[in-house]
């Protein structure tokens, strides 16, 4: 079998699962993600989805290569918690009216980490999904690209949005990034009680 094939299959499955608003969790974090930056940084915000789509792929290789797993309730508690986690630090920096992106590799390797996190959350329906392949590198391939392709979606809907707000009505950015983070963050507290 051709270890990569399987294109038509797994991009959209990879895509819908970021993008489903069913599973907002995703949404909500890229949107924690993104909201901290403009338009102008749009390479910064492309590097810190991409270091989250990094961590999520290891962990959906490691779960669906049976290397390594974790009880699926376990996971689902820790995504809300690298929301709740995320969107205070958003709240924090923007009190404090710094600006988050002075330590770009804390925000890199925090993005990565938390990918672990979420890769986790989806690792068990990946392997349900992916058992019959012979060759996981295509299914692999294809799935993370359907999400990063969905995650470059959310954070250009955010960028567009927070570029119209500041610089076009004039909503300073910093009571942007609060009230944003502020709703993301009792979004993720609802999800942790819910």
């Amino acid at each position: 079998m051709d270890c990569f094939s399987g294109f038509d299959l797994y991009f959209p499955m990879g895509l819908e699962h970021i993008l489903d608003p069913n599973g907002y969790d995703h949404i909500l974090f890229v949107v924690a993600l993104a909201v901290m930056y403009q338009l102008k940084e749009w390479k910064r915000v492309l590097i810190l989805v991409t270091a989250f789509t990094i961590g999520h792929s290891i962990t959906l290789a490691l779960s669906a290569l049976n290397i390594y797993t974790i009880d699926q309730e376990i996971a689902e508690f820790w995504i809300p918690i690298t929301i709740l986690v995320t969107a205070l630090i958003n709240v924090f920096f923007s009190l404090r009216d710094k600006e988050l992106k002075q330590s770009h590799t804390f925000s890199y390797l925090l993005a990565l980490l938390f990918g672990f996190i979420h890769g986790m959350g989806f690792s068990y329906l990946f392997r349900a999904m992916s058992a019959k392949e012979a060759c996981l590198t295509g299914p692999l391939l294809y799935f993370n690209l359907g999400i990063e392709a969905g995650q470059l979606v959310i954070v250009g809907v955010v960028l567009i949005l927070t570029f119209v707000l500041v610089n076009w009505i004039k909503l300073p950015h910093r009571i942007w990034k609060l009230v944003i983070s502020a709703i993301i963050a009792v979004l993720a507290v609802m999800l942790m009680l819910g």
